[in-house]
């Protein structure tokens, strides 16, 4: 396992797939390095890759709105993506390109040691939880890997396309809430 110096150097060099040649910035991803909720995303958008940093654009304006109903905001959190590089034209991360980078994300899940892990999305979903994973079935179900609560919920995107699924997934952010104020102790402020 690299520290998190050494994991940031590697991916910022990383050759390992295609999307190293387009990328204009890699998006390590961003939050405190103890976090005990991470956001984990497919990867990278337009404004992601622009600025390096994750959920900046239209998507993560919404998530940003989405973590404010729940009390959240991104200083308390660790948010970032399943590949650090954006696929063109914002396409699903190829499953090569996802095997070049997994390493990168489990090597941050291993320095975080997160309680709570929030799949962004059924690519991430199906990556972390499980292959067959259904998100229109299986959103805002909890699972336990390796001692990590973990869970899915539709991504900012998708919701910003389908306002009809917004009303499932506030009923899945409560139910985060729920989960991070029984198990976590430092992410709410205490009174």
């Amino acid at each position: 396992m690299l520290s998190w110096e050494a994991l940031y150097a590697a991916c910022q060099s990383c050759q390992r797939c295609p999307l190293a040649q387009t990328r204009t910035n890699v998006v390590f991803g961003e939050g405190p390095r103890d976090a005990e909720v991470m956001f984990v995303g497919e990867g990278p958008g337009e404004q992601e890759d622009l600025t390096g940093r994750p959920f900046v654009g239209r998507g993560g304006q919404f998530l940003d709105q989405m973590l404010e109903m729940i009390d959240l905001d991104r200083s308390r959190i660790f948010i970032g993506n399943m590949v650090k590089c954006r696929p063109p034209g914002n396409r699903d991360p190829l499953n090569t390109e996802q095997e070049a980078c997994i390493g990168y994300l489990r090597n941050q899940v291993a320095l975080i040691r997160p309680k709570i892990i929030v799949c962004l999305g059924r690519i991430a979903a199906m990556r972390l939880i499980r292959p067959d994973y259904k998100i229109t079935k299986e959103h805002g179900q909890w699972v336990e890997k390796a001692g990590v609560r973990m869970t899915a919920i539709y991504h900012p995107a998708a919701l910003l396309r389908d306002p009809a699924k917004r009303p499932d997934t506030f009923a899945d952010l409560r139910a985060i809430r729920q989960m991070i104020r029984q198990i976590c102790t430092r992410t709410y402020p205490q009174p």
